[in-house]
């Protein structure tokens, strides 16, 4: 399929349900996959640790036990992914399927995201920076940031609590990556005005858009799920002739369905070029040649 310039995003704000087997979990994404795809979006994209609600389908010895869900949801990896494909070639669109546990070549449970194109090819992309209670529960980090070149765009994706970190959305920008997605899953109001404060800060200095998803409500079923604060939101570069405050669309706290918005790729090219600033051309002036000396001074006034 032929694309413009301009790309059709839709977001979820997602609540966990606790279901009696994985044919209902199918149901249920299936569902929510025909909505998003009836928005006239182009890209889905799904919060994390969205998979953990598969571990409901298994009774409360797996869902009750953190490490059994963990165990359990990254088994069922591969089921996972290629019912996501099958939905992205149905309707012809681009899905970021929710992260979840997935065990790497070493053993260890890393948190992975997988983006999933219309035409089969399936790209994934670790998380590479651990919250204090991921690293309680054993998840660990990711080696390896990604750009993936698709149809619509070349994409990356930031976990969570890694968009916190400036140098790795630079990173994929300067790789051009045009789009970032960050699925999230924050429990308090302050996580969630982390993550939104990160994103918008990211698109600010690389002039791109950045997609937040996240989890919304209460899953008390689960004790890794089990409170969730959050809004979905697309957000750009403040900047004349595409958004007077950042903000594409921004949902309702703790509400659930999909958060849409449009971005005309070719505006954000012209304005990290020609635009009222130049944040992602002057970023190198922070230090190197003709920039500042970041050696800091420290001066007593005491």
């Amino acid at each position: 399929m032929k694309h413009s310039s301009s790309i059709k995003i839709a977001s979820a704000q997602y609540a966990f349900d606790r279901m009696d087997s994985l044919d209902e979990w199918e149901d249920k994404i299936r569902r929510l996959v025909q909505s998003g795809v009836e928005t006239g979006a182009e890209l889905l994209v799904f919060p994390e640790y969205a998979a953990i609600e598969m571990a409901g389908c298994f009774g409360p010895e797996i869902y009750g036990d953190l490490q059994k869900t963990l165990e359990c949801v990254a088994g069922l990896t591969e089921r996972r992914v290629q019912f996501y494909a099958s939905l992205a070639a149905e309707h012809d669109v681009h899905i970021l399927a929710g992260s979840g546990p997935m065990k790497s070549s070493k053993g260890r449970f890393v948190n992975a995201a997988y983006l999933v194109a219309p035409n089969g090819l399936v790209g994934c992309q670790e998380k590479n920076i651990m919250t204090p209670f991921e690293k309680e529960w054993g998840v660990q980090a990711g080696l390896q940031l990604k750009v993936f070149d698709t149809g619509i765009g070349r994409i990356g994706v930031l976990i969570c609590y890694d968009c916190e970190f400036p140098l790795l959305a630079r990173a994929i920008a300067e790789a051009g990556a045009e789009i970032l997605l960050v699925p999230s899953c924050t429990e308090r109001v302050s996580g969630f005005n982390r993550v939104r404060i990160g994103v918008q800060a990211r698109a600010l200095e690389s002039g791109i858009v950045v997609v937040q998803s996240a989890t919304v409500g209460e899953a008390l079923w689960s004790p890794s799920i089990d409170y969730n604060y959050g809004a979905a939101g697309i957000y750009v570069p403040p900047e004349i002739g595409v958004s007077d405050d950042g903000v594409l669309a921004q949902g309702v706290v703790n509400e659930v369905g999909w958060v849409n918005g449009s971005i005309d790729l070719m505006a954000l090219r012209e304005l990290r070029d020609k635009g009222e600033m130049r944040n992602f051309h002057d970023w190198s002036l922070q230090a190197g040649a003709g920039g500042l000396e970041l050696n800091v001074e420290l001066v007593c006034l005491k």
